[in-house]
């Protein structure tokens, strides 16, 4: 075998040798050589140039990163995460209400929610091979440089999904091959760290998708099926997922809505309908869909799916929405310094770092995704905006130029604006409000962000309250209704009531809160100032009140302001049985996780003891219940019945108008006025409601919507339940002190509520003696010695100076008004002293009309009545107090004579004669002697009344006691007296409004 393969090898070896051997052969071996030694060395050439090249793009690559820093994955994991979500609000019971105001509208979702076929949409048009490669597709990266190298027409794109979650959440959308280098760096480390589940979530929930019907310009799938389809993502068909997903490429040219939401249509809205119909394509063309599904996709109408009725939350429920936003950015604020260790009052007291943390908050609170569950009632809600906007009563609205921005003239409407607030007394969870009439002419929120002066609303709970609290007085104590003069300023001021003219004397206090008088409120004020009462509203909430705002104009409003919420919150302490709640409009806040960041903890504190303010509470029934009460008219107009008390109030020239009222489940407060408080309510009469009965209209009008949609809510068969401590007991109405048996025997006792551990009536009352009285201009004054009996009132009753100048601290005032003739206490008597001149009065004039004889009133002003004389001889004695006229019983001349309070009397006045008729012919009679006639009673002839009606004063016929002529006295010019002042304000029935006092701005 070996020798075999010898001479197989050597025969070979003959041959090649015998081919070698010619020249041509020479020839070839030489080209061939040379061939082989050129391939070699372009060999060489072409790796060594390889290896440059890759070397030089590797370093070029590492330049263009070089100052990328390594990134941890907990590093990474938080940018990709950190995407904003649009925070969402809710009504009551977890109703939805809708989104907060942001640039970017987003919610977030999870795959499993996410339609397959919106999956494989993405993946045939955005990354075909996306669950192969490990972040990034190197041909694609080739394909892409080239193309960009070249100037390519054609642009396929080059970056999968890992790189443009890459792009939209770590880096920016530059356009550079260092961002590019960055990308492809980022994406392949990003692999690591996540899986294709959880890149393809993170994906469909951070790519942009344009706008969306309502305008807004929306990131997210989810947020986009609602916005465009109005369906959720997990519901999208196949035409409504291709659509969806072709919209990243370029989201503005292909969504189907232009700036506001407004929809496109035409040419406008092809280049989004020819995107969807090569995502289809590629869906066919990789699989995803078969070519029946693609041609009935073709043919389906996807235009009629496209949403066409969404509004914001902020166009449906704008007052809502802003106000939730407020709260809670500021209680984000808390949450934020909380976490970062700061302490709530260093916060407040801090400017710089509350407006640092004000900034994050707002932030957060607008792309954190929370979920703020709000208080309020969505049904009752609408139902009270409903009826604001139906009550056709606020009265005339006003126009006003102002210069734009432009420097041109414009005019703005000023309507009559409203303000409310409904609450749960319990926990201060507002229900509902009105912010406004019209958020669109003025969007300030007239329930929680406008202060205003708040009237006679303060009375309760600056004055009677405390006055409760520190044993001032019990429920029907007696209080003052008379005028005073006080030191404000360095000048001299005289407040008064809402009707002027009106002093009703001595009054029980629930009186005087139900009427709203002025005059006790001020003087009860100024007696307890020193305990400084003004703490009350301190501690009641009210935000813009200090220390230094306890002037005694704050009886009546006087400096202090509060919103709506604030003075609602306030009587619903006394409905707590004087614990306050703040008020709330968040009931929790949860975060994008579900997570509860915060949850609202009803806290009490303690302002007034519950024996004062069910006391209190008694007394403001009386608001409601009373023919007088100034919210009788909304009581009567409710369409049931509840155990309701309150408050009402009017500002300076009735600039606002308040109505509180509370039972013991719910309070609702209201308050009208004008934006710009210059101008009163109170213009424009002979057109509108007086704004007192506008207030009471529009407060029943809403607690009967209230009644109407959440009855439980107000709950009226609840009442007030009455304390231990609070007791009923009698007393001296004049005096307020234990009864005596004067005061027994006058009838003066009363009886109310008091608190038994604060005061009680102890003292027996001294007040009471016996005494008479005479009028000068309608007051009362204690009569002289020489005062003319019949023009005394005798059998009444007297007080002593002692009583007079207790009752009367500390700023005086006419003793004669303390009991005036319409008074239940009409026949008690002050000891009011008038200082008499030496002077007779002046005369009077005197005409006749028929047998009626009449005559001006005397210019001097201590006239206590009028004597009429015919002939020589008195024939009537009439009282200044009744009118200036007599009928005269028969012919013969007339005069009058003024008498003062200590007897004196004017000259007499011009006489009047009456003819005495000519007799018939008949025989003479015999003479009869001569004698005085009396004229028949009279009511201008005096007449002796009952005690009880002490106001008629009598009116007496004598026989002639002086001369017919006295002598005069020497003339002196008098000031005219004073106008005679009505003794009780008018009632007015319709409108018991009428009589409710203001501020003590209305009083000046």
């Amino acid at each position: 075998m070996q020798d075999k393969l010898r001479r197989w090898l050597l025969k070979a070896e003959e041959t090649t040798d015998r081919w070698t051997s010619h020249k041509w052969f020479k020839r070839f071996k030489i080209t061939t050589g040379v061939i082989w030694n050129l391939a070699i060395i372009l060999a060489i050439i072409l790796v060594a140039g390889g290896v440059f090249a890759a070397s030089a793009g590797a370093g070029y690559f590492a330049s263009l990163v070089d100052e990328e820093q390594l990134r941890t994955e907990e590093e990474m994991l938080s940018d990709i995460y950190s995407y904003e979500e649009t925070s969402q609000l809710y009504f009551a019971d977890n109703t939805y209400l809708g989104k907060l105001q942001t640039d970017l509208d987003r919610e977030e979702t999870t795959l499993e929610d996410v339609s397959d076929v919106a999956i494989d949409a993405v993946l045939a048009t955005e990354d075909e091979y996306f669950y192969e490669h490990e972040g990034i597709v190197p041909k694609a990266i080739m394909r892409g440089l080239f193309q960009d190298v070249s100037n390519s027409d054609s642009q396929t794109g080059g970056s999968t999904l890992t790189q443009q979650l890459i792009k939209n959440q770590i880096l920016t959308n530059e356009v550079s091959y260092e961002r590019k280098a960055k990308e492809i760096l980022l994406a392949m480390r990003l692999e690591k760290f996540m899986n294709k589940e959880d890149i393809m979530e993170a994906y469909l929930n951070i790519i942009p998708y344009g706008r969306n019907s309502a305008g807004m310009n929306i990131a997210g799938i989810e947020t986009a099926a609602k916005g465009i389809f109005n369906v959720p993502a997990s519901e999208l068909n196949l035409p409504q997922a291709a659509f969806i997903a072709g919209i990243p490429k370029a989201p503005f040219s292909y969504t189907p809505y232009g700036p506001g939401g407004t929809p496109k249509e035409g040419e406008a809205l092809e280049p989004g309908l020819n995107r969807m119909k090569t995502v289809l394509y590629r869906m066919l063309e990789t699989g995803y869909i078969t070519e029946a599904e693609y041609q009935e996709a073709l043919e389906y109408d996807i235009v009629a799916d496209f949403r066409k009725d969404e509004t914001r939350s902020y166009e449906d429920f704008p007052f809502v929405t802003a106000e939730l936003e407020k709260r809670a950015t500021r209680i984000i604020m808390d949450v934020l310094a909380e976490q970062n260790g700061v302490d709530p009052e260093t916060l407040k007291q801090d400017q710089n770092l509350y407006e640092e943390y004000a900034i994050l908050a707002d932030r957060a609170v607008r792309s954190n995704g929370y979920r703020i569950h709000s208080s309020i009632n969505k049904e009752l809600y609408v139902a009270q905006e409903n009826t604001q906007k139906a009550y056709q009563g606020y009265g005339t609205t006003l126009s006003e130029d102002y210069i734009d921005e432009d420097g041109e003239t414009q005019t703005r409407q000023l309507p009559v604006q409203v303000g409310s607030v409904t609450l749960e007394n319990d926990t201060g969870r507002i229900l509902s409000f009105v912010g406004g009439r019209d958020h669109e002419i003025e969007n300030l929120n007239h329930a929680t962000q406008a202060y205003r002066s708040i009237g006679s609303t303060v009375k309760p709970l600056l004055v009677y309250g405390p006055a409760l609290e520190n044993g001032v007085i019990g429920a029907g104590s007696p209080v003052v209704d008379v005028k005073f003069t006080m030191n404000d300023n360095g000048s001299s001021y005289e407040p008064a009531n809402f009707i002027p003219t009106s002093e009703q004397g001595i009054m029980p206090a629930r009186d005087a809160l139900a009427q709203s008088q002025n005059l006790p409120a001020l003087r009860l004020f100024a007696q307890m100032r020193d305990e400084m009462p003004i703490q009350y509203m301190i501690d009641n909430g009210f935000s813009r009140v200090d220390e230094n705002d306890g002037v005694v104009s704050a009886a009546l409003g006087g400096g202090i302001e509060g919103s709506v919420e604030e003075v609602a919150n306030a009587y619903a302490t006394l409905a707590n049985g004087g614990k306050h709640m703040e008020t709330t409009m968040i009931d929790k806040i949860e975060d994008a996780d579900g997570n509860v960041i915060y949850e609202h903890e009803a806290e009490a504190k303690d302002v007034f003891t519950p024996q004062a303010s069910y006391v209190l509470t008694d007394m403001l029934r009386d608001v409601f219940k009373t023919d007088r009460g100034t919210a009788n008219r909304a009581n009567g107009m409710l369409k049931f019945n509840a155990d309701f008390a309150g408050k009402t109030g009017t500002t300076q020239e009735t600039r606002d108008v308040w109505l509180v009222g509370y039972n013991p489940n719910i309070t609702m407060g209201v308050w009208l006025g004008y934006d710009k408080e210059k101008y009163s309510l109170d213009n424009f009469r002979n057109q509108n409601l007086q704004p007192s009965v506008r207030v009471n209209q529009l407060w029943a009008n809403l607690m009967n919507t209230t009644y109407d949609v959440a009855p439980d809510a107000i709950g009226t068969g609840d009442k007030f339940q009455e304390p231990d401590g609070v007791v009923t007991r009698s007393f001296c109405g004049i005096s307020g002190y234990a009864p005596s048996d004067a005061c027994k025997k006058a009838g003066l006792v009363r009886s109310d509520l008091f608190i038994a551990d604060i005061m009680t009536p102890k003292d027996g009352d001294d007040s009471l003696s016996s005494g008479s009285y005479t009028t000068i201009n309608g007051k009362r004054y204690a009569a002289l010695s020489n005062t003319p009996s019949e023009f005394v009132s005798g059998g009444g009753l007297g007080v002593s100076e002692e009583y007079v100048d207790r009752m009367l601290a500390p700023f005086g005032g006419d003793a004669g008004k303390l009991f005036p003739g319409s008074s239940r206490f009409s026949n008690v008597v002050s000891s009011a002293k008038f200082d008499a001149d030496s002077a007779a009065p002046a005369p009077v004039g005197t005409s006749i009309n028929g047998r009626t004889i009449t005559w001006s009133d005397s210019a001097s002003n201590d006239v206590v009545g009028y004597r009429v004389f015919r002939g020589g001889s008195r024939v009537a004695s009439v009282s200044e107090s009744s009118s200036n006229s007599y009928n005269a019983p028969g012919p013969g001349t007339y005069t009058v004579v003024a008498v003062d309070i200590t007897g004196r009397q004017s000259a007499a006045s011009n006489g009047v004669t009456i003819e005495a008729p000519k007799p018939e012919p008949k025989p003479e009679p015999a003479p009869e002697p001569e004698r005085e006639e009396t004229p028949a009673p009279s009511q201008e002839t005096e007449r002796q009344e009952p005690e009880e009606e002490p106001e008629e004063e009598p009116v007496e016929e004598e026989p002639a006691e002086e001369t017919p002529a006295p002598e005069e006295p020497e003339e002196e010019e008098e000031a005219p007296p004073e106008e005679p002042e009505e003794p009780e304000e008018p009632e007015e029935p319709s409108e018991p409004e009428t009589e409710a006092p203001e501020s003590e701005e209305d009083a000046a």
